[in-house]
């Protein structure tokens, strides 16, 4: 084992990144060596849907095939096929042409149509297919597997005329989707395919005769199929292959030594802050997250599962969590196996279950180096082992996906092969979206800690942090001895969740026990813990430190009842220590006291996340983050008239009547934040109306009956012009959209908001302050990225509408931009500025707007423009941090805007 790129000088240099370094190299033959880069990023989705759409209906002869989305270009050609095989097998043309072309705008106006149909009474969809691999060829024909299809080729979208039949037919664009649609039910989604502005193809017909039939214009049949030829019994697929058996060096170290290598291994991109690269992904979209990523006052990426409630008004959700282990993996493929599983269930442990662990499925997706000597049969054993493994804990894996061509082969005959990895996603239904429980350590100074083994086994160093270190991989890895323990320590833990005795708890992976304990008080300031590990029944400070073995640390403060039910239940525990006020990590073990500085490991801690972060936000920024982390934590100043309680309000979530105060969304194609702001705004009264361009573009829409409107979030037109430019020029160069628009202004009794990019359109449009010669600009973000972030802003002495009653206020909410940057042409007091970011440096200003500005507001207070989404932050499971003393509130002071609104207009309108 050695590892590359200045790594292996690491071990004299502490202080130094390891980021460097930090793929390590196995050299096994003269041509080649496994390669395994610790930098690691996995995205994924979850969603639900209707259980009565869950089955696809069968086709009936003459039903109609529809293509909805993008055009045809000579891009994303053989991806399914190349994806098979090893990187550098074929030429740099055709792997680059593989590469899958990926518009998130034309998906989302797809989707939105789609969403239409599904959410009506009846559901008028018979089937529906995803495009990916195979493009048209496999989306169509498994669409029609059972029944038989005609295709017109001249009737698919098509972008680029010198394409042939075959890349028309094998096209895998991926922001289309086919479906099956009786002939009497097209115009509908015709129609609102054409208010979505979502590419519609009525493309083919179903026939009923077993045959998949592409024709083109001029009578040419490039395809013409029996079904049984694509669908027929396949040839069972043999693989041989040879065990190959390696064999690795255990791991030498000094106790001496063991801060140093503390040090070390939290630098570990595995261990490391993964701020830099949470703070550009949008965490609070749809305003349905109630548990991302980050977590504390601090807001630090060290939550271990994410939460997704299933609506607005109720308390269940769906949560998502991930394992893999692909270092223990080389050493052990079962073992790498059982871990990634382990890792999956201990993070999703903190969400309270329907059913505990019988609530969750998995998802394994396998990244293996196959046709290389002895992978196959390390695959084989990986997956039998999985199999077993899921089975004895009573679970199951119904999907998955494969990526066998883990190989890269360079010019000079040389290969590295990635470790065989799988990567499981487990999803189970929550039971109550606002008690799952975070890693942070709570703010009660009585509560005890403990930790509760999962393994049973030893603490193993083999395939560890600590071992990469090193540059090894270690002689033996950590492993689940005992299925049947692990489910019960799962269930044991839920039934303490659900009956809300947990305070925090973290689950132990990547760095260890010692590097848990750390996460638990790195998210908070002023608190601390005592430690005493000496009744672990482990001598060896190092192994019982830095092994991975699976494990949790909760905290509590009922001590003898949680000890009493773990004792109940056979699991192996032991009581570790307390919280404490002092900002450190105090731990006895073996006659040794360790005395950790909070402030210092915590720092060293984020560095690799400053050090890749100068990459994407440049040196001064990246720096300024790092500097500014910690003094940026979450605090909180309500109104002392704010109860917390809807009814105060005379908010009714069960209001069924329409209150005749009516308000419009009003939004443009790439625009997503819609939904939340349409049921805040019914939740305060309003009777919402959902307004497209398009409906005001035609004229069907005039705005005439509104007295509030919205411009929602996102990025309209894909904001290719900049910052709601294109959205802008709809109004502009429309007659009648811009006729509606001028005369709601033009009105006394009107009230209007733009939030993130409609509070960028608003500014584009001039709307806050008509009469400024020179107006406010929305510039770029001083990071220039995307920025993502839950942060503290105060309410200024305003005369807003919405805000006034709000004055005085610090609260937290949700931003999400790209160009939310104020430019402001004149001096601060020709500005009503309502809201501003508390801290003015960099993150807390997410922008580096002048004046620390987030909204800007009309002289009259009947306008009002900001860039935080507060949508996302009007029910308190919404914020990534919420006043631990208000936990019975039902609602945020952000509630109140809304209220505001609704009591003005009633006050104020002309009927």
């Amino acid at each position: 084992i050695k590892a590359s790129n200045g790594a292996s000088d690491f071990g004299n240099k502490f202080g130094q990144p390891l980021i460097c370094g930090s793929l390590l190299t196995f050299e096994h033959d003269n041509d080649v060596s496994f390669g395994y880069d610790k930098v690691i990023m996995l995205a994924g989705g979850i969603g639900f849907a209707k259980k009565k759409d869950s089955i696809k209906d069968k086709p009936g002869k003459g039903d109609s095939i529809i293509v909805m989305g993008g055009d045809n270009y000579r891009i994303g050609m053989g991806g399914g096929a190349v994806s098979s095989l090893n990187t550098g097998q074929l030429s740099n043309t055709i792997e680059l042409n593989a590469v899958q072309r990926a518009n998130p705008e034309m998906q989302k106006r797809v989707a939105n149509a789609i969403r239409a149909m599904a959410e009506s009474d009846d559901n008028p969809i018979v089937a529906i297919h995803d495009h990916g691999a195979g493009g048209h060829l496999n989306c169509i024909s498994e669409l029609v597997e059972e029944t038989g299809g005609t295709i017109d080729m001249d009737k698919l979208p098509v972008g680029d005329p010198t394409l042939s039949d075959k890349e028309i037919i094998g096209n895998e664009s991926q922001e289309r989707m086919g479906l099956i649609l009786k002939k009497k039910d097209i115009k509908l989604l015709e129609k609102i395919s054409a208010r979505e502005r979502a590419p519609f193809y009525d493309s083919g017909t179903v026939t009923g005769d077993n045959k998949l039939l592409f024709r083109d214009a001029e009578g040419e049949k490039p395809v013409n199929l029996n079904l049984e030829f694509l669908f027929g019994k396949p040839p069972k697929t043999i693989l041989e292959d040879k065990s190959k058996e390696y064999q690795f060096e255990d791991l030498k170290y000094d106790q001496k030594s063991l801060l140093k290598y503390l040090e070390g291994v939290l630098q570990i991109e595995a261990v490391a802050c993964k701020d830099w690269l949470t703070n550009k992904v949008d965490r609070s979209v749809t305003g349905k997250v109630a548990k991302q990523q980050c977590t504390g006052t601090i807001q630090l990426p060290l939550n271990n599962v994410g939460v997704s409630a299933l609506d607005y008004r109720g308390e269940k959700g769906v949560a998502t969590a991930i394992g893999h282990a692909p270092v223990p993996g080389l050493i052990n493929p079962e073992a790498g196996s059982r871990l990634s599983v382990a890792e999956a269930l201990t993070n999703i442990l903190w969400a309270p279950l329907e059913e505990g662990l019988s609530s969750v499925s998995l998802s394994a997706n396998w990244m293996w180096p196959a046709k290389n000597e002895g992978e196959n049969a390390r695959l084989y054993k990986a997956v039998k082992a999985i199999s077993d493994f899921a089975t004895e804990l009573g679970i199951n894996i119904p999907t998955g996906k494969d990526s066998l061509s883990m190989t890269q082969k360079y010019p000079d005959g040389k290969k590295v092969l990635s470790p065989g990895t799988v990567i499981v996603s487990a999803a189970g239904e929550v039971t109550d979206v606002k008690k799952v429980v975070s890693p942070f350590l709570a703010f009660d100074f009585n509560s005890t800690l403990f930790y509760i083994d999962f393994a049973g086994c030893g603490f193993e160093l083999g395939g560890s942090s600590l071992a990469q270190l090193f540059g090894k991989l270690g002689k033996k890895t950590p492993d689940i001895k005992d299925p049947a323990y692990f489910r019960n320590a799962f269930n044991t833990t839920q039934k303490l969740i659900t009956e809300g005795k947990i305070q925090a708890g973290h689950d132990i992976s990547a760095g260890g026990m010692i590097t848990t304990i750390l996460e638990m008080v790195f998210p908070v300031n002023d608190i601390g813990v005592k430690i005493n590990l000496n009744e672990l029944p482990e001598k060896d400070v190092t192994r019982l430190f830095f092994s991975e073995k699976p494990g949790v640390i909760i905290q509590v403060n009922d001590p003898d009842y949680v000890e009493k039910v773990l004792t109940e239940n056979g699991l192996h525990f032991h009581n570790i220590g307390n919280t404490s006020k002092d900002k450190r990590v105090v731990i006895d073990i073996k006659e040794e006291k360790y005395d950790l500085d909070i402030n210092h490991h915590r720092d060293v801690w984020f560095r690799s996340s400053y050090l890749l972060d100068r990459k994407q936000s440049g040196e001064k920024l990246a720096l300024e983050r790092f500097n500014n982390y910690k003094n940026q934590d979450l605090r909180f100043d309500f109104n002392k008239s704010f109860t917390g309680k809807a009814a105060d309000y005379k908010i009714d979530p069960d209001r069924r009547k329409p209150s005749k105060i009516k308000a419009a969304i009003l939004r443009e194609k790439g625009i997503n934040g819609d939904r939340e702001m349409a049921y805040m705004l019914y939740l305060a009264g309003f009777d919402v109306k959902d307004v497209h361009m398009t409906d005001l573009i035609s004229g069907r829409e005039n705005l005439d009956d509104v007295n509030f409107i919205v411009f929602t979030g996102g990025f309209s037109n894909s904001d290719v012009l900049g910052s709601a430019k294109g959205w802008a020029g709809a109004f502009l160069y429309n007659p009648k959209a811009k006729e509606a628009l001028e005369h709601f202004y033009a009105k006394e009794d009107t009230l209007s908001l733009g939030v993130c990019n409609g509070c960028q359109l608003m500014v584009e449009l001039g709307l806050i302050y008509p009469d400024h010669p020179e107006q406010p600009k929305m510039k770029l973000n001083d990071s220039e990225k995307f920025e993502s972030a839950f942060l503290n802003v105060d309410i200024k002495e305003n005369n807003s509408v919405l805000l006034n009653s709000l004055t005085g206020s610090r609260m937290g909410i949700w931003v999400a931009h790209g160009e939310g940057k104020f430019n402001f042409p004149y001096f601060e007091d020709n500005y009503c500025i309502p809201i501003k970011y508390t801290y003015e440096e960099y993150p807390g200003n997410p922008n580096g707007s002048d004046f620390s500005t987030a909204a800007i507001c009309s002289n009259d207070g009947r306008h009002l423009a900001m860039m935080p989404h507060l949508e996302r932050s009007f029910l308190p499971w919404q914020w990534a941090y919420y006043p631990e003393k208000r936990p019975g509130d039902e609602i945020t002071p952000w509630m109140e805007a809304f209220v505001n609104a609704r009591e003005w207009i009633k006050k104020n309108r002309k009927d």
